[in-house]
């Protein structure tokens, strides 16, 4: 009987060779990453802010909505570039962490910050003229301010990608296991915090744009402290007569449908009056055809205590789509 021969390995030392390419090439990568980022950071913190600072361009309560803390980032990650050339992997990342609230803040403003951009762009004739002439500068290859801007929040995502991924590579014998184990919750906990706040600035941005679109008794205030999940025409199926094509609006908890105004209205022209608004909570939703996924479209059921809706689409896909969206929000009443 033959002996394993002397190049044979265990499995155990095979999943630690293999544990130990990974977390090199992640490292690898999160140093390289992390040199280019802190490269544009500085860009944007010498050619724009500086300039704007030195040259009075805008008022310090603008540049501050703009930038946010864009020059503390920039300091954080100069910190902690020589722990990551000097392989601290864990060192270094646990006190970066220190600094994540300035990520949390930077999100929080992003909203603030493209306004005052796009208002500074169009009113201030040397703002405009010190930005397309940065902008034409070589090193930034043809980014524009407006590109750099959400870079932060770009490069979080990659510290949770490539941390997780570190940490998860790390055995736990290695010296910097608990290091990196703690820098990798907190990171993906901030990333998360900067995920709802952009989730909620993109839904402020939907209520904005629907309460504008909507007149009428029950417009008033309608989008307030609620979720927008889709619009789009459907046709209510009357119970005699020809079906009537209407705008619907769905929000978490209500339906609300509307009926274009006249194009020629003086005031009005191209929004919705409110017809009548469904509480989710009390709907209860069926489709009556539509469940072949053939060209033909199909029908919704929408039951309500003092009335029913018949909704119809010749978009088959549109109808799924409106299916799954009205199921998502009377479950979340429910």
């Amino acid at each position: 009987m033959e002996s394993p021969g002397p190049r044979a390995r265990c499995p155990v030392q095979q999943q630690r060779a293999r544990w130990e390419r990974k977390r090199a090439c992640t490292a690898r990568e999160l140093l390289e990453t992390e040199r280019r980022y802190q490269e544009q950071l500085g860009l944007v913190a010498t050619y724009f802010l500086g300039i704007l600072k030195a040259k009075g361009t805008l008022r310090p309560p603008e540049r501050q909505t703009l930038f946010g803390p864009w020059e503390l980032i920039y300091d954080a990650s100069q910190e902690l570039l020589p722990y990551l050339e000097g392989g601290y992997w864990g060192q270094g990342l646990e006190g970066f962490c220190r600094h994540l609230e300035l990520y949390t803040q930077f999100a929080a403003n992003a909203e603030r910050s493209r306004t005052t951009l796009q208002e500074q762009l169009k009113k201030n004739k040397r703002f405009r003229r010190c930005v397309q002439l940065q902008e034409g500068r070589p090193e930034f290859e043809g980014l524009q301010l407006q590109d750099l801007l959400p870079l932060p929040l770009q490069r979080l995502q990659q510290y949770e990608n490539l941390v997780v991924a570190l940490a998860e590579n790390t055995g736990p014998n290695s010296p910097d296991y608990q290091q990196l184990t703690r820098a990798a919750r907190l990171i993906s906990d901030t990333a998360q915090r900067v995920h709802t706040i952009g989730q909620k600035q993109k839904n402020d941005q939907h209520l904005q744009r629907v309460q504008a679109l909507l007149s009428g008794r029950w417009a008033k205030g309608l989008t307030s402290g609620r979720w927008f999940l889709r619009q789009g025409w459907l046709l209510v199926v009357p119970p005699t007569g020809e079906p009537r094509p209407r705008m619907f609006f769905l929000f978490s908890d209500v339906l609300v449908m509307a009926k274009p105004r006249p194009p020629l209205h003086l005031l009005k022209s191209g929004t919705f009056a409110c017809r009548a608004l469904y509480p989710m909570a009390q709907c209860q939703l069926h489709k009556v055809f539509g469940h072949s996924g053939g060209p033909c479209g199909g029908l919704l059921s929408l039951s309500f205590p003092q009335e029913k809706l018949l909704l119809m689409s010749t978009d088959q896909e549109e109808l799924s789509r409106w299916y799954h969206s009205l199921t998502l929000a009377i479950s979340s009443q429910n």
